[in-house]
């Protein structure tokens, strides 16, 4: 007869781990809520002026499960980089003056969209699978913008002037979700993953919705989907709302 403590170890169930690496590529847009009165300009960034502005980006997702418990985490980091130059001449009248001024700017955003959260399996059957979701996400995103003027007169240089500026804002807010897949197919190797959670805290709301299809190999997985994620914020923020919408494709390796 085996002791309590090896039966217990004997039944306990391995850990399972699943690692995803994946592009997101969105379209930004939202509201801004300046000046107070009546509301700023909206943001409109195409998904096409993302790709062209990204300097570097890195996302995935990590997966430990034992049981019907686990541990799972979404990680989006994304920097993006533009700059642009002007030069004006200055005339009176139609006759020139003997002034130009110059600039150079040059804007960097930073951007981290990272999930945390604890997982419970609801059902789990050959045909589909559902887990329950529960934890925070951070939004964090810093802008700085790189100046430098310089102007002259009759051909000579003035002292020009530059500088950074530096605006950051984070979020922490606690969400609530669910997800899964449903496998079909003869042998059930493609599947249909989805994933949708909501929550609040530093936010005014949040939400998130990602589905889209998927093709089971022996070591894991191809993915591709649609990720749309939205932030309403509280009326002490300069911007009203947020959003990411855009394809994902991305590869899963189990282990």
């Amino acid at each position: 007869m085996q002791p309590a403590a090896a039966q217990a170890q004997a039944s306990a169930e391995p850990w399972k781990f699943e690692a995803t690496i994946y592009g997101w590529f969105p379209a930004i847009g939202g509201n801004t809520s300046f000046p107070p009165a009546g509301g700023g300009p909206s943001i409109d960034v195409s998904t096409r002026q993302v790709i062209d502005a990204l300097k570097f980006a890195f996302m995935g997702t990590f997966e430990a499960k034992t049981g019907k418990w686990g541990l799972w985490t979404d990680l989006v980091y994304a920097d993006f980089g533009a700059s642009k130059s002007g030069f004006r001449e200055f005339d009176l009248g139609h006759a020139p003056l003997p002034v130009d001024l110059s600039a150079d700017l040059n804007l960097d955003i930073k951007s981290w969209i990272w999930t945390m959260a604890g997982t419970y399996n609801l059902a789990s059957t050959p045909e589909y699978s559902t887990d329950l979701v529960a934890g925070a996400r951070l939004l964090d995103m810093s802008n700085t913008l790189g100046y430098t003027f310089s102007a002259s007169t009759s051909g000579n240089p003035l002292a020009g002037r530059s500088g950074t500026a530096e605006v950051s804002a984070n979020f922490w807010d606690a969400i609530v979700g669910l997800k899964g897949k449903v496998n079909f197919g003869a042998e059930r190797t493609w599947f249909i993953p989805y994933y949708v959670d909501v929550g609040a805290g530093q936010s005014k709301l949040t939400w998130s919705v990602n589905a889209g299809v998927g093709y089971q190999f022996g070591w894991g997985s191809v993915i591709a989907t649609w990720r749309y994620m939205d932030y309403q914020f509280k009326s002490s923020s300069r911007v009203e709302s947020m959003s990411f919408n855009g394809p994902t494709i991305g590869a899963s390796f189990q282990f």
